[in-house]
């Protein structure tokens, strides 16, 4: 596997990119509606450009299976496509976070409980928690530092 910063966000980039996050996104979320994701996906695409840090992790076919947006020390988003979970993909960019970037903090959707435990497992605690998500949606999140 190999880490890559992403400089050039051109569309082509941002739309690889966005794929993973949907099929991540529908794989593990599953509370969300039809409508939430229509509604959700509407601002991915502007995350994505407009995240300080955005990496992505290409497999031995040089292709992208999973990304990471990072600003400061917080981790703002992170993706998998669904068929390569379990793999330590997802372990080899937190750690990559940790140590290059000093990511020590993260939210992440409480209903999501394979992200809340893979996290956990990285050494995350939360710290606090909300009702509802930034974007005001009744999807309550949970805010992790690592301890």
């Amino acid at each position: 596997m190999k880490i890559t910063e992403i400089t050039k966000r051109d569309e082509n980039t941002i739309q690889k990119v966005s794929f993973i996050w949907e099929k991540s996104v529908r794989a593990t979320h599953l509370f969300l509606t039809e409508d939430d994701m229509a509604d959700i996906s509407k601002d991915v695409d502007e995350a994505l450009v407009s995240v300080p840090t955005l990496l992505t992790a290409e497999n031995e076919d040089s292709e992208s299976v999973a990304f990471m947006g990072i600003d400061g020390d917080r981790l703002e988003m992170l993706f998998l496509l669904p068929e390569e979970r379990g793999q330590g993909i997802g372990k080899k960019l937190m750690r990559h976070a940790i140590d290059k970037y000093s990511v020590n903090r993260l939210c992440v959707n409480e209903q999501n409980t394979a992200a809340l435990g893979f996290y956990e497992h990285m050494g995350f605690k939360v710290y606090k928690r909300t009702e509802r998500d930034e974007q005001g949606n009744p999807f309550p999140l949970l805010y992790m530092k690592l301890k």
